[in-house]
Order: C-alpha cells, then sequence, then structure tokens
C-alpha cells in the first residue's frame, strides 16, 4: 500500500446504552439523525471533506445496520482502491478470541492495519457526535507545535465540565495537566474525544500499555504520554458540535436545526455532509396538510398537520392527525386523528388511529429515570401501538404492543411496555 501522511480511525462499536429503546437493535452511531442522516455521517463526511481517504471504522455492538449503511464507502467517496474506508469488527487470533475493551484497546488489535498504511499521523474519532470540523487544520497546527498529542477541545458551561475529560493549558496552548471527568474541575476546556497522535508515540504507548484492562485513551493513553513527558497540545474548537448520547441531546439536536437561523447548518455548500440515500418518491403534502418548521424526508406523505418536527423518508402522516416538537424516523406510519407531542418515535412503527403520545403531567421513568427522562415519549423501532390508546410522558415502548398492555387503554406518564424478547 502507499504511504499515507494521516489516517482516520473511526470508533463507532459504541452500544449507547443512554438512549434506551433506540438502540436496543442498532449501535448509536447508526441511529438516524435530522431525518436523513445516520450520526455517523459526520464524521465520515468531515474526513472526505478534509482531504482525508484512509478510514478504518471499528464496529462491535449490533454492526449490522451500520456495516450495510458504510458499505464500501460510495456515498463519501471513500471507495478506493488504496485507503478508502474499512470496517473492523473484532476477530479471533490464532491465540486467542477477544472484544475490543476499550477505546484504546480497540486501536491496539488494529494496529496491523495501520501499520500497512506507514502513516506519519494517526486520527482518533468517535462516531456518534454531531459537528463539522477541518481535520486539516487541526493537523497543521500539530505540526506547527512538533507535538506528539493533540487534543480538540473545547469550552463547555463549568457545570458540565465534571461530565468530560477536562485539560488544563499554558499560554501557548501546551497541555499541563489532564483530568478524565473530574469531581471539581479546574478548567472548563473539554477533550471532545478528537485526537492526532505521532504514530510512533501512539504505537509505543498502546504496545507499553497492552495488558491494562478495558484501555482507555482518556484513562490510560493520554495520561500515560502525559507521565512521560510528551507534547501534548490542545487545539481549540468554537464550533458547534453535540455529543448526542442522551434521548434529551439527541432530541435537542434535532430540534435545532429547524431553527429559523440554525445552529448547525446542513445546507452549505461548501461543507457537505454526506450518506447513503434510497431511492424514494418525492413527498406528497395534501391539500389540507399544514406544515410548519419542519424537516419532511422523501417519500413522506403528509395528510395532517406538522409543527416544528423532523420527519423521517417515507413516513405517512393521516388526516386529522397533529405531530408537534417530535423525531419520526422513516418508514413509519400514523393513522387518522393521532395527536403525537414531544416523542421520539424509531423506524418502521405503526400508529393506529386516535393514539395519544405525551399526555398530562411528568412523573419519573420506572424503567430508568436517567434515560426516560426530558418529558419524551420514546418509541422503538418495530413497533405497534393499537387504535385509541392514551400515552404519557418519560415514557418507553418497544416491540409490537396490544390494546391489553396498556390498562384501561392508557400508559400513564414513567410507565414502560417492552415486549418480550426486547432489549431495554
Amino acid at each position: 500500500m502507499a504511504k499515507k501522511e494521516m489516517i482516520a480511525m473511526l470508533l463507532a462499536g459504541g452500544q449507547g446504552s443512554r438512549l434506551g429503546v433506540l438502540t436496543a437493535k442498532v449501535a448509536k452511531p447508526a441511529v438516524t439523525f435530522g431525518g436523513k442522516y445516520r450520526i455517523i455521517d459526520f464524521p465520515l463526511s468531515n474526513c472526505i471533506n478534509s482531504g482525508i481517504d484512509t478510514v478504518g471504522v471499528l464496529t462491535q455492538y449490533q454492526p449490522l445496520r451500520l456495516n450495510t449503511h458504510i458499505g464500501i464507502g460510495i456515498p463519501w467517496d471513500l471507495d478506493r482502491n488504496n485507503g478508502g474506508v474499512t470496517v473492523l469488527p473484532p476477530y479471533e487470533k490464532s491465540n486467542n478470541s477477544e472484544w475490543y475493551t476499550g477505546t484504546a484497546n480497540a486501536i491496539y488489535q488494529n494496529m496491523n492495519y495501520i501499520d500497512t498504511y506507514d502513516p506519519e499521523y494517526v486520527l482518533i474519532l468517535s462516531g456518534d457526535h454531531i459537528y463539522k470540523m477541518d481535520y486539516e487544520v487541526m493537523l497543521d497546527f500539530h505540526k506547527e507545535n512538533n507535538a506528539d498529542v493533540t487534543i480538540a477541545a473545547m469550552p463547555v458551561p463549568i457545570e458540565e465540565a465534571s461530565r468530560f475529560g477536562i485539560v488544563i493549558t499554558d499560554e501557548e496552548r501546551r497541555i499541563t495537566e489532564f483530568e478524565e471527568k473530574p469531581e471539581k474541575p479546574r478548567s472548563n476546556l473539554a477533550s471532545m474525544g478528537i485526537y492526532i497522535f505521532t504514530w510512533k508515540v501512539l504505537k509505543e504507548a498502546l504496545i507499553s500499555m497492552k495488558d491494562q484492562s478495558n484501555c482507555d485513551f482518556g484513562k490510560h493513553v493520554i495520561p500515560y504520554c502525559h507521565s512521560k513527558q510528551q507534547r501534548l497540545f490542545a487545539y481549540e474548537y468554537n464550533g458547534y458540535w453535540k455529543d448526542v448520547g442522551t434521548l434529551g441531546s439527541y432530541w435537542e439536536a434535532n430540534m435545532e436545526l429547524i431553527d429559523l437561523i440554525p445552529e448547525f447548518n446542513l445546507y452549505e455548500e461548501y461543507w457537505r455532509i454526506y450518506t447513503k440515500s434510497e431511492i424514494f418518491e418525492p413527498q406528497y403534502l395534501s391539500e389540507d396538510a399544514v406544515v410548519e418548521k419542519s424537516i419532511i424526508g422523501e417519500g413522506s406523505e403528509i395528510y395532517g398537520e406538522v409543527h416544528s418536527s423532523v420527519i423521517g423518508a417515507n413516513v405517512r402522516i393521516g388526516k386529522g392527525s397533529v405531530v408537534r416538537d417530535s423525531i419520526i424516523m422513516a418508514n413509519t406510519t400514523i393513522g387518522e386523528n393521532v395527536i403525537i407531542d414531544k416523542s421520539i418515535v424509531a423506524e418502521n412503527t405503526e400508529i393506529a388511529d386516535r393514539v395519544v403520545l405525551g399526555e398530562g403531567e411528568e412523573a419519573p421513568s420506572k424503567l430508568n429515570e436517567s434515560i426516560y427522562a426530558f418529558g419524551l415519549v420514546t418509541v422503538g423501532e418495530n413497533s405497534y401501538i393499537p387504535e385509541g390508546v392514551k400515552i404519557g410522558k418519560n415514557t418507553a415502548i418497544s416491540g409490537v404492543t396490544e390494546l391489553s398492555d396498556y390498562t384501561e387503554g392508557e400508559l400513564k406518564a414513567g410507565e414502560y411496555i417492552i415486549k418480550a424478547g426486547e432489549i431495554q
């Protein structure tokens, strides 16, 4: 293989358990976003827009849809004879078989792939963030500072800083201290989980730490490099970046797309987001349809009302139905006279006539209070909700439900229905 200056390793094996039933059967990077895309489209598009034509995608949890979506990389112009995109699942070695046990362990297990291209630099990316970044500018910063490790970092509100790896820098942006999720952060400059390593430095660190259980970049590799007094720098990023790891942040990021002046703009000519697109017929709005401040996917038929919502491809919304402040994913059918408020409805779902989603006051979730919050109704893919039922807030539904699953035709706030065989 021809030598590459920099290749990208995209960590896309995460379960995304904080997205609840949305990731019961699909890896978080393969969850749809913005009506048209999947989350992994954003780092893949950033790579090709930044001139990076060699990307290893490390998959593990529920990889089928992710693998199918990526294919040989045609939508991102990553179908290359030399380089391109390569899906890298865990595999059985001659003496043992091992899952990826941490972010750095996953890279360690694929060192042979990286060595194939003999790169000067390796870019480490996460597959579950929404943002646009020119990695070439970050590489220039890395070279200018003769850095061993460059960490992309951005300012966050100090009250949220304990959720992140926090960097403390001097006036030249050299990192003097690194704290992984500190209880009392001394800085608000948070690691974005995007790293550029000089390959020989990363390789030495990975080999040195190969016996570390659950070897992770933030907890182990970065502190190791820092302890060896290597040159660590923070590349400050001030654009839009969102970790859509919770139902609340995922819903919020989708809703921000439909603002009058969106903070994150999908319509820029010079930095396009590419995706694998199915071929659908045009969208259709009936004479009685009302659509206000919404994204409507191709092939969708709207006979009711849609307000401040993101509607995926091939969705049908029946007469008299009203959808507000919601995300409706592809291939979903909504019957007539349905009311949907502040809900996330996953792919291939059918909601029968006269159903109400998002009714009444909030109550804490009995399934998982930290996941099913934010006043949302969350419906997993391939679900069915029978005619006439009413569903409260902070609820979760997954699977084909029947009227008998609902107490007097109602699922009260905080309750859930997870059908047998469905994963929570």
